[in-house]
């Protein structure tokens, strides 16, 4: 009941807020916003009537959707923190939520532990597995990393948990400050970025660097900021390409922020209904190379149902790639901490759901 009742309460809330005063005056300022909302710096195919028709169709009627779901339990591996932790390691908790202890700083990106992505808790898109460990179990966190607002990367239950359990900074895209004040995140802990832009927290230079998707809580999109990462250590370095298209500036990314030791990649819920929002595996490949990853880590897969391709398909695909790309690749299970110099070899533990 109290659960209920919560989520009743914080059903508005969820949608966040426009942004206003100095904030609206830097998303006003930025080349990235035409006046009214920010755009990609390569044109985005319009999604038609008709082709939402099809969507909605293909989404609910499709032949085959029970593949669209795992067959058995997702496995899962409860990590405990390493506080002291020197070098790169990562922990992948499904769909893009990973910790990246970095040089000894602890950076958690896209937290996500609510069980729908949606402004409701009672509908939307469900967990197709539970967290492997719950937010209070992951130790230290430094600062946390926001791409961008949809609720995949953004959830509200999640975010109010962190402000309440850490002192870490908040880096987000430019208009997503917004949110985070409604949802009573001091104003000290914000660091809001535009393309191109840095900050340094514990060490590590966080850049906002292009990617090529686009934003919204609610009726209206776009007029928050989208972004990939790089995270600049003083002896590592990583990139997170958030939600996005293949586009040309990866390279760009990879000629002034790379080589990177490793680069976590989105590579899944593509379709082609919106080519250019979303990378398939295969883009998410050239990506990597691109941007001069020497190890890939595929995210956003295996954790809510976004779009109509079979569950275990991306990292089939990813895998199949990166061996003709002779890119290394890691594919670890939900809350297996990998070390970057030493990854796992690919086992294929999808393939048995």
């Amino acid at each position: 009941m109290r659960k209920t009742i919560a989520a009743i309460r914080d059903f508005p809330a969820a949608f966040g807020a426009k942004a206003t005063g100095a904030r609206a005056e830097r998303v006003r300022s930025s080349p990235q916003f035409d006046g009214k909302v920010f755009r990609n710096a390569a044109p985005r195919h319009p999604m038609t009537a008709a082709s939402m028709r099809t969507i909605f169709r293909e989404m609910f009627f499709g032949e085959h959707r029970e593949l669209r779901k795992p067959a058995g339990a997702v496995p899962l591996v409860a990590t405990g923190p390493v506080e002291s932790a020197d070098g790169l390691h990562l922990t992948w908790y499904g769909h893009a939520s990973t910790l990246v202890e970095l040089d000894g700083a602890r950076v958690l990106l896209d937290p996500v532990w609510s069980e729908r992505v949606s402004p409701a808790a009672f509908a939307g898109p469900r967990r197709l597995h539970e967290p492997p460990v719950p937010l209070s179990g992951l130790g230290r966190i430094d600062a946390v990393v926001i791409s961008h607002d949809h609720y995949d990367h953004l959830d509200l239950a999640t975010v109010r948990e962190l402000v309440g359990s850490s002192d870490a900074p908040f880096l987000v895209p430019l208009g997503v400050g917004a949110h985070l004040e409604r949802w009573h995140v001091p104003a000290a802990r914000i660091i809001e970025l535009d393309w191109n832009e840095e900050a340094t927290v514990a060490g590590v230079r966080f850049v906002a660097t292009p990617a090529q998707h686009f934003s919204g809580r609610g009726i209206t999109n776009d007029d928050t900021l989208w972004t990939s990462w790089a995270l600049l250590g003083p002896a590592h370095r990583v990139f997170y390409s958030g939600d996005t298209g293949y586009f040309d500036g990866f390279a760009a990314i990879g000629a002034e922020h790379g080589p990177f030791d490793a680069a976590l990649i989105q590579i899944g819920a593509y379709a082609p209904h919106w080519p250019d929002i979303h990378m398939t595996p295969e883009e998410g490949v050239a990506a990597g190379l691109d941007v001069r990853a020497k190890l890939l880590v595929p995210v956003h897969w295996a954790t809510f149902q976004l779009a109509m391709h079979p569950w275990g398909e991306p990292a089939d695909r990813v895998w199949r790639e990166a061996k003709e790309a002779d890119l290394p690749l890691a594919v670890p299970r939900p809350g297996e901490r990998i070390d970057v110099a030493t990854p796992p070899a690919v086992d294929g533990w999808w393939q048995a759901l």
